[in-house]
């Protein structure tokens, strides 16, 4: 969204506060007094959907009593959460949801997976779940146009939602938890043996039926 310079006459004792304020929420004076002024118009900001749809992912993860520590930091476009596997010493598994101001082509942001252990014997059972999921869903998904790649330590895939409508916060929120916690819990029953592949498919099939895609 294009954003312009504009001259405005503030009075010293305010632009005070709002830069006393801008460091508390580790962000910008421009972006604090732009957010400010959207507010006072009730104007939807990029950021302020973001905000609304991270915000919400928490609460939803809260509510669902998902094994995941959600954690929104103001004003930024990208939230974590955290899930440990049971496996030995509990290694954690970090999910990173980034949403784009602007669409980059079909996508509205990227899905990143990273995990650290000193386990080869772990890296790649994980590295062969990341190739099982996206050959996968790929092919249940062909004209969705999901983008993937796999680098060490870290999985990323795309954000893609359907061209044919448009989401609300709540509804993209709503989405996108449930998706991870769909890939969150095939991915623990891959790496502990009770799931195959046939069912990581019938798995993401049955999503694909019921659930908004993204």
């Amino acid at each position: 969204m294009a954003k312009s310079l504009y001259s405005v006459i503030l009075m010293d004792e305010v632009v005070k506060e709002i830069d006393r304020q801008a460091m508390i929420q580790n962000t910008s004076r421009s972006n604090l007094i732009n957010h400010i002024l959207a507010q006072y118009v009730s104007y939807t900001t990029p950021e302020m959907r973001i905000n609304d749809v991270f915000n919400t992912i928490e609460q939803l993860m809260k509510s669902a009593e998902a094994d995941m520590v959600p954690y929104v930091a103001p004003h930024q476009s990208t939230m974590s959460l955290k899930s440990s596997l049971e496996y030995r010493y509990r290694p954690t598994i970090k999910y990173e949801v980034e949403l784009y101001e602007s669409e980059e082509g079909d996508s509205i942001g990227r899905l990143s997976v990273a995990f650290r252990t000193q386990s080869e014997a772990l890296i790649n059972k994980m590295n062969e779940f990341f190739k099982v999921w996206s050959r996968t869903e790929s092919k249940l998904r062909p004209t969705a146009g999901i983008g993937y790649a796999l680098y060490e330590g870290k999985f990323v895939r795309s954000i893609n939602p359907s061209k044919n409508r448009d989401y609300t916060s709540s509804e993209l929120a709503n989405a996108l938890s449930k998706y991870i916690r769909l890939f969150d819990g095939c991915m623990k029953n891959y790496l502990t043996g009770k799931f195959t592949e046939t069912d990581i498919q019938n798995s993401i099939k049955a999503y694909i039926v019921k659930e908004v895609l993204v």
